[in-house]
């Protein structure tokens, strides 16, 4: 199944290692991995590596919804890209690269069939902008 596909960036103005790590480090993912501020990201897990699991809890700080983020990863290359494919088969690849004012990472995602293009991109827009504010305060 053909799935349209979503880019995003950011350039976050750190180091390389101080931006992978921030990206991927459960204790990191906690502090940046949600949308907007009346929602959290409890807990997550990370096995970075192929066939390795990444799992984030994200919920509703009112406790009204909550749901696991699940993917397995289908490649993984340290401080540069990461790819990994969700429960419903549609893949995301992330990269990272360095440019003169710091890394910038870009997020390519195959969008679901449910909300609509602009929504789901407008989301995964602000999770990446708190990523990016996380890691440059590092």
């Amino acid at each position: 199944m053909a799935f349209p596909k979503i880019t995003i960036d950011t350039l976050v103005a750190a180091p390389l290692d101080t931006v992978w790590t921030a990206y991927t480090a459960p204790a990191h993912i906690t502090r940046w991995n949600f949308a907007s501020d009346d929602w959290c990201c409890p807990s997550a897990e990370n096995d970075m590596r192929v066939g390795g699991t990444y799992k984030a809890r994200m919920e509703a700080k009112d406790g009204s919804f909550g749901f696991d983020f699940e993917a397995v990863y289908d490649e993984v290359s340290p401080k540069e890209r990461l790819v990994y494919t969700l429960g419903d088969g549609r893949r995301v690849e992330t990269t990272f690269t360095p440019e003169s004012d710091g890394v910038r990472v870009t997020t390519t995602f195959d969008a679901e069939g449910m909300h609509p293009l602009e929504m789901q991109r407008d989301g995964w827009q602000s999770i990446l902008d708190n990523f990016g504010r996380h890691a440059a305060s590092l």
